[in-house]
């Protein structure tokens, strides 16, 4: 396993995130619309691609939401690499990657039907919020922060 940080430029990244658009869009249906308007990637600075065997597996990436904190974007597994533990193994890294750049604080949104997601963030230490922004009112948002170290 290869864990490179990268850019939204970088094309795997943009490969992996084609995919993940298209399981959401399936998964969202007529809300699809209002996710993906919160979900561009354009200038991302801060994404992180998985490599096994030298192929883009999974992805991830995160974004300033405010001056200390940072919001967890584009988290995705191909599905031939799933149950490989390379979900947590790339919230680690954006962890790190944020505290390093001196954020304090990481936040995220995921569908509550996600279950395998919800997992992963939970048990990399997240908890549940009320929430946030766009998501305020919408009952199939859920919402997780975790202080940094």
């Amino acid at each position: 396993m290869k864990i490179k940080r990268l850019d939204s430029t970088h094309i795997d990244f943009q490969t992996l995130v084609k995919h993940l658009d298209a399981t959401l869009a399936e998964h969202n249906g007529d809300a699809h619309d209002f996710f993906d308007q919160f979900n561009k990637i354009d200038l991302i600075k801060n994404c992180i691609v998985v490599y096994i065997d030298e192929i883009p597996a999974a992805c991830g990436a995160f974004k300033e939401y405010s001056e200390d904190t940072v919001e967890i974007k584009r988290m995705f597994t191909n599905p031939e690499f799933r149950k490989r533990g390379l979900g947590t193994t790339i919230v680690s890294e954006l962890e790190n990657w944020a505290a390093e750049t001196g954020y304090k604080k990481a936040i995220l949104e995921t569908s509550r039907e996600l279950k395998n997601a919800i997992s992963v963030y939970e048990k990399s230490g997240f908890h549940r919020i009320p929430n946030y922004g766009q998501y305020i009112d919408v009952d199939d948002s859920v919402c997780y922060e975790k202080i940094l170290r």
